[in-house]
């Protein structure tokens, strides 16, 4: 799938879905942590054993970001509340949905120059 549009916005842009993965500017990643300032790949762990410290390089930005935009694979699966209150704690809400539609609304938030990160689990 690839998503065309103006792009407007500052820092890696999500131009597509491919096999099981996601094309950010010039690369491929089948997990993959997002910010304004870089995109890497990720290798995360079991949706139900993800932890805050599986999300340590997004939460180093400065400023934190507003919210993670948390891709959930093929389908939405919340994620545990442990991991929901830590990084309400720290001021960063957080936004579950499937990974395809965290992926578009990574597009549309970073066009409106939205400060805020992303955690994209690999399409199964």
């Amino acid at each position: 799938m690839r998503m065309d549009r103006e792009q407007r916005s500052e820092g890696p842009v999500i131009s597509g879905i491919t096999g099981r993965g996601f094309r950010v500017d010039e690369g491929v990643y089948e997990g993959l942590l997002i910010s304004p300032e870089r995109a890497d790949t990720w290798s995360p762990p079991p949706l139900a054993e993800l932890r805050e410290a599986d999300l340590a390089p997004l939460l180093t930005l400065d400023p934190l970001p507003e919210f993670l935009l948390l891709g959930t694979g093929n389908r939405l699966v919340r994620p545990a509340p442990a991991l929901v209150h830590a990084l309400e704690d720290k001021g960063i809400g957080i936004e579950a949905m499937d990974s395809r539609a965290a992926a578009r609304a990574w597009g549309v938030l970073r066009s409106e120059l939205r400060w805020i990160a992303g955690a994209l689990y690999p399409l199964d």
